[in-house]
């Protein structure tokens, strides 16, 4: 993995004195003319300055916008970047209604001032910390922003990280800045994985890759390869890996705190190329299937944020990492394959892959006893028709459900909860196993999450998120989203983490 450490620090210091080449200052856009907020300390005669300014080149204060401006007197800083916070009203930030959409509004505005740095340049950000967790939304959006995938560029230094990091903030605040850091720096390595391309990042090199990141960390590592697949009865996995030479794996990993009261399992689809086996995607369709793997590298990274932050909560990672190809050896439509634990899968449709090597893995995570049971996939292309390519769906149990959109309400990012229509469920009657691993088109979401639930016991708290669109922006960059992989939904299940561990 490849992305820069982000140097990023907080800091009690008065804007005016901020020692850096930008100084970030939000503005918000109204009926009047557009106001500096989140930098009371600078003088008046300063922010007056910077709205003249912003007055003369057009700039409205519109949210996700901004406009750099050389620096003035007053300032220590060697330039500025006005910051478009849009209506922002900084009384939202203790506003128990209104603060998840102000929280919002500041990573936004911190990534998009970041995102629009290249060369390399220190950073100073002035806006709204008033709270613990706005200067922990302001670092979170900030780290985002930063973020640049340059391994396989001949000439990298084209476009530089910035250099450091400052949040400006109070001393009761500043813990925000660190937690922050840590929840963005896990989506950036989630990133990481998912940009690699599928030459380097298969299922051995994946697994190697969270055993390094392992080290160090208080997360025990735990690897089946694909001869022990076999060996033990996981059909999901050894059926889609036949294809491919290079074989699958079952990867557990393990964080257990001594004063856990609570154990949450997360179950990440991997598929690091889906070619769609011999049911064969036409070319365009193959493009982006490198992110395939997005939702175990948002199981992995999201459990090595909990275990750095400490949070009192066990966590478990089953990363269920396969190639679909095909190859010679390949799986074809009428096979029927034996899940582990023992259920027989007719597959009709070798492009419905991810639902087969996830019923594997939800399987052996349910004999842990999980009080929560999370899997996330980039699992169907109708996740976008039905909801777009920036929100979520999320199906399971009506609590667990619940509880993961309510977190993604915290964390900022978007999902919506969906229903399991208990007709669709005779769509995967078969004539010659327990069921089939595909049905008709229409409602294509909620029946893979109708497949997955015949893997659930009907006593787990379970939910089922749908990652495929949000998880690859294959759009222009917005506000701390670059293009490709976006790191959707680490902030979410750390969130999810730590409310389980509250109670």
């Amino acid at each position: 993995m490849s992305s820069p450490i982000i140097d990023i620090t907080s800091d009690t210091s008065s804007p005016a004195k901020a020692r850096a080449d930008v100084l970030v200052v939000g503005l918000t856009s109204g009926k009047d003319d557009p106001q500096v907020v989140g930098a009371g300390e600078l003088p008046k005669a300063v922010r007056s300055e910077l709205e003249s300014a912003a007055k003369a080149v057009g700039f409205s204060g519109a949210a996700d916008g901004s406009v750099r401006l050389p620096g003035i007197k007053g300032l220590s800083a060697s330039s500025v970047i006005l910051a478009g916070l849009g209506s922002f009203d900084e009384l939202d930030l203790i506003s128990e209604a209104q603060a998840d959409a102000a929280h919002e509004v500041l990573r936004r505005a911190a990534g998009s001032a970041i995102r629009s740095l290249s060369k390399g340049e220190t950073v100073a950000l002035a806006l709204p910390t008033g709270t613990t967790e706005a200067a922990e939304a302001v670092a979170t959006g900030a780290v985002l922003g930063a973020y640049l995938y340059a391994e396989y560029l001949s000439e990298p230094g084209k476009r530089k990280p910035v250099g450091s990091i400052t949040v400006l903030t109070d001393s009761k605040s500043a813990p925000g800045v660190d937690r922050g850091a840590h929840i963005a720096a896990a989506a950036n390595r989630a990133r990481d994985l998912v940009n690699q391309p599928p030459l380097d990042l298969y299922p051995e090199t994946f697994a190697q890759a969270v055993a390094d990141q392992a080290k160090g960390r208080k997360v025990k590592v735990t690897v089946l390869d694909d001869a022990a697949l076999e060996s033990q009865g996981y059909g999901g996995l050894t059926g889609v890996g036949k294809g491919s030479p290079r074989g699958p794996r079952l990867v557990k990993l393990e964080y257990s705190p001594r004063r856990a009261g609570r154990h949450l399992a997360l179950v990440g689809k991997g598929i690091t190329f889906d070619s769609g086996g011999l049911s064969l995607k036409p070319a365009a369709s193959m493009e982006d299937m490198k992110s395939d793997m997005a939702g175990a590298a948002a199981a992995a990274q999201s459990l090595f944020a909990i275990a750095d932050l400490g949070l009192p909560v066990k966590v478990t990672a089953w990363l269920a990492l396969a190639e679909n190809m095909p190859g010679g050896n390949a799986q074809r439509p009428s096979d029927v394959i034996r899940i582990f634990g023992g259920k027989t899968v007719e597959v009709t449709n070798t492009d419905a892959e991810g639902r087969l090597v996830l019923a594997d893995a939800l399987v052996a995570a349910q004999q842990d006893g999980p009080d929560l049971l999370i899997d996330i996939a980039t699992l169907t292309g109708a996740q976008v028709i039905a909801l777009g390519n920036r929100v979520s769906g999320v199906m399971g149990t009506n609590g667990a459900r619940n509880r993961v959109v309510l977190a993604a309400g915290v964390s900022g990012e978007q999902m919506w909860p969906m229903p399991f229509p208990e007709e669709i469920r005779s769509q995967f009657d078969s004539t010659v196993a327990d069921l089939k691993n595909s049905g008709k088109r229409a409602g294509g979401m909620l029946a893979a999450g109708i497949f997955l639930k015949e893997f659930v016991s009907d006593d787990v708290e379970w939910a089922h998120i749908d990652i495929a669109g949000p998880s690859y922006n294959t759009e222009s960059p917005w506000g701390y989203t670059p293009k490709a992989a976006t790191g959707v939904p680490v902030r979410t299940l750390v969130e999810v983490a730590a409310q389980l561990a509250g109670g």
